[in-house]
């Protein structure tokens, strides 16, 4: 291990970041960069960010509002002699740093009604024209930025160039005219100006964009070496006669993705299938008719749901669904008792259960079946791709179909799930779901009166929270919200988060379809599957906290039987970005255009606002606005393939090998 510095503290907390060589130094990025350009500084809009040049005048003070809250206080004047009066929060140092005289380059944002600037940052010392982009980087609390700035710099004296070896082979480098990996790495670090930041940024995205095609193309070309063993052909008619005994008819979209999987099924190569639609399409279904296929070919199948309230419900689902033929429907969870999960498992293993339906326990290692034929992941981002994986192994090559209620356009999903084929539901099977939304106050009289017209028409409620408890932010709690509507709602309103035990999560979601408790207080865990056709109302606290897939996901827990239901999102921002945000939820109800805008306004990063192993975390790249570099880099991918031979190939192939086997043995 390198050791960075004289301070042991700051040693360790290197340590606690990853970072034990001045190599992993280099590779830390910067989160983002503060333009320290100088800024005009008059006719200033509200809440405007401003940097000035100038000197104090007097002395700073600082004010104590509470014990742990104060002000500190100063004058500023600018090289261009206008005054501005200052505040700066909860930094009393500040009355000790800055003297009179000095002269300091200021950072802040205008707050017009007040007539004040707000301070974001002050140091002392003009920035010199070719430090103007300063970066800012995710850091330890005890590193400082300007810290991690001098280790950066002593970082790249004590790396030669020749030890940092370029992820993009030379005939690409050469072809798109790309820096060099180290070169691009210093100038992230170092910008002198935009167009080097974005020659930097270039490069780093063209190497995400390739690593990943490369990965996914290479997952897939393994997949189509494995071939199903001694696999009975299913018979379509018996399928087709299940589907006419219905009770409703399918869509033609249904209709077609079940074609193509049963067609899948009956191939000899195994299916990668991913199935996407928007909520209330009908992917259920369409994968129970899988399930069934693969039950009158005499194999076993898996269905496989990211919690206990979902795995219950599909598992009640399915038990109805096929309660006139014989198959043997079993339900697994983490929570089912040691008893029954031996008898589950002996089951399994002697082809006495059809159908097992459960959370990730299905692929746990003493869980086996005698002939697994179908495994079905439904909402498989919450799966990482290895792990998806482990599940069809579990039967002789089995055929793996995912589902995944985040839509997204498909040129995107096929070069985001380049391991797997894709197939779309779009169409509703009762009619277009009618949910009316609106951006609502807390003290809005339309929430009351939505309320109460819900609970009159023996409706349900959803009233959901970003947090279970009070946190480090400023947003309302579910337990808080608990509180405040059991007082007006007495005798009305159950709890379900969590870290609730498993009984209390049963006994909230049964009061809550019974209509006991009409209204339930929530987090994001009813997100997901959860099928309540009663609810009319979903009203969601400090909706910013989301993102906009996430919003439009949990708006589609209501208006499910086709009827009128409402969506409030209660807000009492006036930031103009949030409102305008959440004003696409407002104006549509389009689950491909709303993940098409969530991607575009979230920029690098994950698909769904929380950190998933399904889909890959980019650092760089935009997946909506950088989508034709990754047609290029697609492209590129497949040419490496083919021309696997070549010298100039063979290191990043082993590279991503290397990836893909590590991401193997971690999942």
């Amino acid at each position: 291990m390198d050791k960075f510095s004289s301070s042991d503290r700051i040693n360790k907390a290197l340590y606690d970041m990853g970072i034990f060589s001045y190599k992993q130094v280099i590779n830390h990025l910067p989160r983002r960069y503060d333009d320290l350009t100088p800024t005009h500084e008059t006719n200033l809009d509200n809440k405007e960010r401003v940097v000035l040049i100038g000197k104090l005048v007097g002395s700073p003070f600082v004010s104590k509002f509470s014990f742990n809250t104060n002000v500190t206080k100063f004058t500023f004047i600018s090289e261009k002699q206008n005054i501005f009066y200052c505040e700066a929060w909860n930094r009393p140092y500040l009355a000790r740093m800055l003297t009179s005289g000095d002269i300091f380059t200021l950072v802040g944002s205008f707050d017009a009604k007040k007539n004040i600037i707000n301070v974001i940052t002050i140091f002392k010392g003009v920035v010199e024209d070719s430090s103007y982009l300063k970066p800012v980087y995710s850091l330890h609390h005890d590193i400082d930025n300007y810290q991690f700035i001098k280790l950066v710099n002593k970082a790249f004296k004590m790396v030669p160039k020749e030890e940092v070896h370029n992820v993009v082979p030379a005939y690409f480098n050469k072809k798109y005219r790309l820096l060099d990996h180290y070169d691009a790495l210093k100038k992230c670090h170092f910008p002198k100006d935009l167009k080097d930041l974005y020659q930097a940024i270039r490069v780093m995205k063209y190497e995400e964009c390739l690593t990943f095609s490369l990965k996914t193309q290479m997952i897939r070309n393994q997949n189509k070496f494995l071939s199903k063993v001694n696999k009975t052909e299913i018979d379509i008619s018996k399928v087709n006669d299940f589907i006419k005994s219905l009770p409703y008819k399918l869509t033609g979209d249904q209709e077609s993705v079940t074609k193509e999987i049963l067609n899948d099924m009956n191939r000899s190569s195994l299916m990668y299938r991913l199935l996407q639609g928007d909520v209330g399409t009908g992917k259920t279904l369409v994968a129970s008719l899988a399930l069934y296929a693969n039950y009158l070919r005499g194999d076993q199948g898996a269905f496989m749901a990211p919690t206990d309230a979902l795995a219950r419900q599909h598992y009640k689902n399915l038990v109805s669904l096929f309660k006139d033929t014989n198959m043997k429907i079993a339900l697994l969870l983490g929570s089912t008792s040691v008893k029954d999960r031996s008898l589950i498992r002996k089951a399994l293993i002697n082809n006495e259960v059809d159908l097992v339906v459960g959370t990730h326990v299905l692929f746990s290692k003493d869980i086996n079946y005698l002939s697994l034929g179908l495994a079905v992941i439904d909402e498989q981002h919450k799966f990482g791709v290895n792990q998806r994986q482990t599940l069809a192994s579990k039967g002789e090559h089995a055929d793996l179909l995912l589902m995944s209620a985040t839509p997204i356009p498909r040129t995107l999903a096929l070069t985001l799930y380049g391991d797997l084929d894709v197939s779309t539901l779009s169409e509703f099977p009762f009619k277009e779901r009618q949910v009316e939304t609106k951006i609502v106050k807390d003290d809005s009289k339309e929430l009351i009166n939505e309320i109460d017209s819900s609970l009159k028409n023996n409706k349900r409620i959803f009233v959901v929270a970003p947090l279970i408890d009070e946190g480090s932010t400023d947003a309302i709690s579910a337990e808080k919200l608990y509180a405040k509507f059991l007082l007006k709602y007495p005798g009305k309103v159950s709890l379900l988060h969590g870290r609730l035990d498993l009984d209390d999560k049963n006994f909230a979601l049964q009061d809550f379809i019974s209509g006991k408790t009409p209204i339930l207080v929530s987090t994001t865990v009813i997100e997901v599957g959860i099928d309540v056709k009663n609810s009319d109302l979903m009203i969601i606290y400090d909706p910013t906290h989301f993102g906009l897939a996430s919003l439009h996901q949990l708006r589609g827990r209501i208006g499910r039987d086709g009827s009128l239901a409402k969506c409030l999102l209660v807000s009492n921002s006036k930031d103009e970005d949030e409102l305008d945000k959440l004003s696409v939820l407002v104006n549509s109800n389009d689950g491909f255009y709303i993940a098409e805008e969530d991607l575009r306004r979230r920029g690098p990063g994950d698909l769904t606002g929380i950190k998933q192993s399904g889909i890959a975390n980019f650092n760089f790249v935009n997946l909506v606005n950088d989508f034709k570099m990754f047609e290029v880099a697609r492209d590129d991918a497949k040419f490496i393939l083919n021309n696997a031979d070549q010298v100039g190939f063979k290191s990043i192939l082993s590279r991503v090998q290397r990836q893909i086997e590590s991401t193997k043995n971690n999942e």
